[in-house]
């Protein structure tokens, strides 16, 4: 728990740091592009048409899903899983890319998985900001659940941390895990729910309590459940055990690696 407690401080002192470096980050990745930073939400937004296209009016042929369109349905889950993904790839890399840079720098290289996240979290806003909308369109308004949404974002980012800190950690060790992350997100989106129910799907029922088990599918499931008023997270007490669980394993051991092997990472690279 030291280690974790260490990590999280060097976040809290850095927090101006983490800010500044983002938004240049943004800056710097579409500076060269005649729509600049407008890229961070067209690019998602054509990708959500090609989804809605092939699961939206393709598999799903147009049916509501739980009593609503598909499209608010799909945009709550798929909104997430983009953050989700560029999140956890950037993140594996960021130390990695930048570890030259910070070794001469006055801040600690845990806050690169916390400056790519936040880097991330501009496009973001854009996409729920789309997602209000499309609901309001809709007919789906604001009730007293979407109170939650703040638990749920809070899951999500604690997810992110942590597996930041350890993905991070491991790419520097292992060159090939960033590789490998990149196979298991294409497996993840299938079966975290993003653009189908799973449980209304042809898996067994064994099968659907482990998808349940994924932090990923109890956070894009805890978003439905809150814009779609459908229940609050103490109603699912197990489920939110077995998560903090997860996320404190996955804490605990990244922090560890972290720390134990920090000083040597730019002879790893």
């Amino acid at each position: 728990m030291k280690n974790v407690m260490l990590i999280i401080k060097e976040q809290i002192d850095n927090v101006g740091i983490i800010r500044r470096v983002s938004k240049y980050e943004e800056k710097a990745t579409y500076q060269s592009h005649y729509l600049g930073l407008m890229w961070q939400f067209l690019n998602p937004l054509i990708q959500i048409g090609i989804y809605y296209l092939v699961f939206g009016l393709g598999v799903n042929g147009g049916r509501n899903v739980e009593g609503v369109p598909f499209i608010v349905w799909m945009l709550i889950g798929i909104i997430v899983w983009f953050f989700v993904n560029s999140s956890l790839l950037g993140g594996s890399n960021s130390i990695y890319n930048k570890v030259g840079m910070v070794s001469k720098m006055k801040f600690p290289v845990s806050v690169l998985p916390s400056i790519n996240m936040a880097s991330n979290i501009v496009s973001y806003w854009w996409m729920m900001a789309i997602l209000i909308v499309v609901m309001f369109i809709f007919g789906v308004y604001p009730t007293i659940y979407w109170l939650q949404y703040i638990y749920y974002f809070i899951c999500m980012i604690a997810f992110l941390f942590a597996m930041g800190i350890l993905d991070s950690t491991i790419t520097i060790l292992v060159r090939d895990y960033h590789i490998m992350l990149q196979s298991i997100l294409r497996l993840l989106f299938y079966v975290s729910g993003p653009i189908w129910d799973i449980e209304t799907r042809s898996f067994p029922d064994w099968l659907v309590r482990i998808f349940q088990i994924n932090p990923v599918y109890y956070f894009i499931d805890g978003f439905r459940d809150t814009f779609l008023s459908r229940e609050w997270f103490w109603e699912k007490p197990t489920l939110a055990l077995i998560f903090w669980g997860i996320i404190s394993i996955i804490l605990i051991l990244g922090t560890h690696l972290h720390m134990k092997f920090r000083a040597r990472f730019v002879d790893f690279i």
